[in-house]
């Protein structure tokens, strides 16, 4: 089993800037891909982010490119996703998520993921 838990959700004014984190526990081997996504109310769930943990490697949606960041710290098993010049348009629940499969490669589907947050509140003020 695999736990994950975001934090550092909030409210900032448009511009902004905040740093989800997201702690991950629990029998993931060493090829597992962690993946951000978010859901805004109304809409799809979208892909964000994601770094296979054993490249480093970085994939980002088009909508977020040169403005988030997804990192992740090997010794305290966590992945972060900081958030630079935001928009009114990136409110949304933000999610982590984790594929744990031998055979995992990134996937933007959401349903790649085998493992999930349970969501923090990101909401950017005009």
């Amino acid at each position: 089993q695999v736990q994950l838990v975001e934090s550092g959700g909030g409210l900032v004014q448009a511009g902004g800037s905040l740093r989800l984190s997201c702690a991950v526990s629990g029998r993931t081997g060493n090829r597992y891909i962690m993946g951000w996504f978010r859901q805004a109310p109304g809409k799809e769930r979208e892909f964000v982010a994601a770094v296979p943990w054993r490249t480093g490697s970085t994939y980002y949606a088009d909508s977020v490119k040169g403005r988030f960041t997804i990192s992740r710290d090997n010794a305290k098993n966590t992945v972060a996703l900081q958030m630079n010049s935001l928009k009114p348009e990136d409110t949304a629940v933000y999610y982590c998520a984790v594929d744990v499969k031998v055979t995992a490669v990134v996937s933007t589907w959401g349903t790649s993921y085998d493992y999930w947050g349970q969501g923090t509140q990101v909401t950017v003020s005009s």
